[in-house]
């Protein structure tokens, strides 16, 4: 098989955290040649200027030197729509394609920065591969997901019932592929640093915390502004320490950061634009619980059996058990929530989206040259048997 050039994507340190263990998968095969193209929140120091931290992880693998393949392209200022983000991220990637001339573009989940991908390569014929479709998001995020999907050529699907829902949506069951969820992969490794590494990194001054994400609900902003104002209460009249991370940067974020100018200067509590990917990981794995509405609630924490209290609808017909406490906005209810979740037994680690090999799955159907040959020419399919199967 010819060498293939793979573009990775990658606009968010949460879409990076699901990217990082299938782009290390690949920089072993010389079959393969690759580039990440970063792009998003990454090039916003509003956010900590992730890009720093995209090229200090790759720092730490086996490749000499650390990871240098990257293209990294500003697709916004502060408080552009997303519309105009999408337009800006066609741009920049289309100029960029055509010097690459990549053979897959790889994205992930539910962003515009992973829409703008897949709207260039099934436009320019080239196999699109969507990681986590199928996916139930919540927001405008859920839009975007599902429009993602029927613009991709190939799946890469978390579970059974995420391949349902592309085949509901008429793609060809023979393009996705179940690997379960990248994220894992990483979450399980022996290489993630100690806690305390973590800690002093950051001059955490505590050992016991929870962890505070909280995002925008694009769709209501009446909701964003009174679940921002309730968190935050609750963290005050909590006893508990807190990690707080930023928000994303969709429409929203900034009634969020005003909220939590409030949480300035309490010794209790420490705020941070974001938190490196395996930093992040180790703090949440010894972390009493996770309060907010973000997807780590959902799908990260159960991997590591810790509790979190999910607040809102940002989440809504997502995954569910018993470690996760779903709360409306109340301060009140936020702090009954609390409680139940301090006081969980510790919870056996859930593996509903996979065990940890995602990256080894995913190189192994790369590997398989007729991948390589589908065609760019997409039909709906109508299923006529049980999609349950």
């Amino acid at each position: 098989m010819a060498k293939k050039k793979l573009l990775f994507i990658t606009g968010t340190r949460a879409d990076f955290g699901k990217l990082c263990s299938l782009i290390d998968k690949v920089s072993e095969h010389d079959q393969f040649e690759y580039c990440i193209f970063i792009t998003g929140m990454h090039t916003l120091s509003r956010y900590g200027y992730t890009v720093d931290e995209v090229m200090k992880k790759y720092d730490s693998f086996r490749l000499e030197g650390g990871f240098r393949n990257v293209h990294v392209y500003m697709n916004q200022v502060h408080g552009e729509s997303m519309d105009m983000v999408l337009g800006n991220t066609i741009f920049g990637l289309s100029r960029y394609v055509s010097q690459y001339q990549p053979d897959m573009i790889v994205v992930h989940g539910d962003r515009v920065e992973a829409l703008a991908g897949s709207i260039v390569g099934s436009l320019r014929n080239i196999l699109v591969a969507h990681i986590e479709g199928g996916e139930l998001s919540g927001t405008i995020d859920e839009l975007i997901r599902h429009a993602v999907s029927k613009l991709a050529h190939l799946h890469f699907v978390a579970n059974g019932e995420s391949r349902k829902r592309l085949m509901q949506m008429g793609e060809s069951s023979e393009a996705i592929y179940s690997i379960g969820s990248p994220d894992v992969d990483l979450m399980l490794s022996a290489d993630l640093p100690a806690k305390e590494q973590a800690l002093a990194h950051y001059n955490i001054p505590f050992e016991e915390y929870a962890i505070t994400l909280l995002h925008p609900v694009t769709t209501d902003g009446d909701q964003t502004k009174r679940i921002a104002r309730h968190v935050v209460d609750a963290m005050l009249q909590s006893k508990d320490n807190y990690i707080v991370i930023y928000p994303n940067n969709d429409h929203g974020s900034d009634i969020i950061l005003d909220e939590y100018e409030r949480l300035k200067n309490n010794p209790r509590i420490v705020i941070y634009p974001s938190l490196r990917i395996d930093y992040f990981l180790v703090l949440l794995r010894d972390a009493q619980y996770l309060l907010g509405n973000s997807s780590a609630g959902i799908r990260e924490t159960p991997v590591y059996g810790v509790p979190s209290v999910n607040i809102g609808s940002r989440q809504d017909g997502r995954f569910s058990c018993s470690s996760i406490v779903n709360v409306d906005g109340d301060s009140e209810a936020i702090l009954q929530a609390i409680g139940k979740a301090r006081d969980m037994v510790p919870h056996k680690p859930r593996f509903d989206f996979g065990k940890g090999n995602s990256a080894e799955k995913f190189i192994n159907i790369l590997m398989d040259e007729n991948i390589w040959l589908t065609k760019p020419q997409k039909q709906f399919v109508d299923h006529q048997f049980n999609l349950c199967q």
